[in-house]
């Protein structure tokens, strides 16, 4: 079960904008489980940062890239796609099951360290 505080944000979002999971995890049956509780669309094994799968997405949504923003922990996954599409594009800190930061989490920051090398420091 997801954390009352992702399950709770998920809902309130709901009422100010369409909420979809586009997940990288080829897992189905993980995703389903978590889209379920949410009560959300999804999409597994994403390909991001290929932009095929999303921009399928897209295309059958009433809005534009760039009337879309794309949430994510991976730069050189979710920021990177996102960034392809033209969409807005929000980078947070991984959480675990329970929706609490992973204070440690090694690949993100070796992410983080690259990406601000190659935009100069503007991430």
């Amino acid at each position: 079960m997801l954390s009352n505080d992702i399950k709770n944000w998920i809902n309130n979002s709901k009422q100010y904008f369409y909420t979809y999971l586009f997940s990288n995890n080829p897992s189905k049956s993980r995703i389903k489980l978590i889209a379920d509780q949410l009560d959300l669309e999804f999409t597994y094994s994403g390909g991001k940062p290929s932009k095929k799968k999303l921009k399928k997405i897209i295309d059958k949504i009433p809005y534009s890239s760039n009337e879309i923003a794309i949430i994510g922990d991976r730069v050189f996954t979710d920021i990177l796609v996102g960034n392809r599409l033209g969409m807005y594009t929000i980078l947070v800190d991984s959480v675990d099951f329970y929706g609490k930061k992973i204070e440690k989490n090694n690949l993100q920051s070796i992410e983080r360290y690259l990406a601000k090398i190659i935009t100069g420091g503007l991430l």
